[in-house]
């Protein structure tokens, strides 16, 4: 049996993996190299059983790999987990909770903390509780406890943030409360969430890794998933006559593709995400073309997630 996570010291990627395998008959992870790159967001996704929740359990300990190696170029004792379904003694409050946590991980981070705030007080204000602190969590529904245990990783302000599912439970507002959060962690902290609502992932993660079958099928940046799996396409609308700007375009290096639609609209297919998302509204103002609409067409993570999977094609 391989040794558990082990730290790798400062420098590198927070995480790295090789030949990462935990069996189970066929599931679990098989062979996994992976590199989470440090101080940014990474998202991990799948479909269920593709081995997002094992992965995570190695990285933080909780099982054991069968094979191959995972280090952590953090402090293990500076690792906080969420996991995807959250469970705490039903007659402690919020804050009781989040107290014991700190109590545990980080016992110096007390009510004064060197004149800096109640480290309590602050990660539940953070994970939206801060008006059920004194309320028994047995009363939480699930939104509010996947919450809660947000606050609980967030007390003893750790170098690397693991959450497994951390919107899954969450309503769209409190989805985008959690997802802002996240993404505010960037350059702070390293994170490394699991999500299978790919819009999520592609909102805060500006790296990802696809499992499926328990392999890894990308591992890289989430524009490069994009880039490699589809053709970067956006639907145009102008006031008026929209001949001048079609001429234009198809006269870029940068451009792919240019077709007239119904009503008017112009579906301009790119070489990449970057080229619409610099260039095209350039394109508009230089021609004078009065721009009515401008938006992206299948040129997201859940359409480059089925034509990696196979579960669909580019568009």
């Amino acid at each position: 049996m391989s040794a558990p996570a082990v730290a790798a010291g400062p420098g590198g990627p927070a995480v790295r993996a090789r030949g990462l395998t935990r069996d189970y008959g066929g599931t679990g992870l098989l062979g996994v190299d992976l590199d989470v790159p440090r101080d940014g967001v990474f998202g991990l996704v799948g479909p269920n059983g593709s081995g997002k929740t094992t992965f995570l359990s190695l990285v933080t300990g909780l099982r054991r790999p069968d094979a191959g190696t995972v280090e952590l170029g953090v402090d293990p004792a500076r690792v906080a987990v969420s996991p995807d379904v959250p469970e705490f003694e039903p007659w402690l409050t919020a804050r009781e909770v989040v107290d014991l946590a700190r109590a545990l991980v980080a016992p110096r981070a007390g009510p004064d903390r060197g004149g800096r705030g109640d480290a309590v007080a602050e990660a539940l204000a953070v994970a939206g509780l801060a008006d059920a602190a004194d309320r028994r969590v047995g009363g939480f529904s699930r939104g509010m406890t996947q919450r809660l245990s947000l606050a609980a990783a967030l007390v003893g302000d750790p170098e690397l943030l693991v959450l497994d599912e951390p919107t899954s439970a969450l309503d769209p507002a409190g989805r985008a409360e959690v997802l802002d959060l996240v993404a505010g962690m960037a350059g702070r902290r390293t994170v490394v969430f699991s999500s299978h609502i790919l819009a999520d992932v592609q909102r805060v993660a500006d790296t990802l890794g696809v499992l499926r079958g328990g392999r890894l099928l990308y591992d890289g940046p989430t524009a490069g998933l994009l880039d490699a799996h589809l053709r970067p396409a956006w639907r145009l609308r102008v006031r008026g006559d929209a001949g001048p700007l079609a001429t234009a375009l198809r006269a870029a290096g940068w451009v792919t593709a240019v077709r007239e639609e119904p009503g008017g609209a112009l579906r301009v297919e790119t070489v990449d995400l970057a080229a619409g998302e610099t260039r095209l509204a350039a394109t508009v103002a230089a021609t004078g073309a009065r721009l009515v609409a401008l938006e992206p067409v299948d040129a997201d993570l859940e359409s480059a997630f089925l034509a990696l999977t196979g579960g669909g094609r580019a568009a």
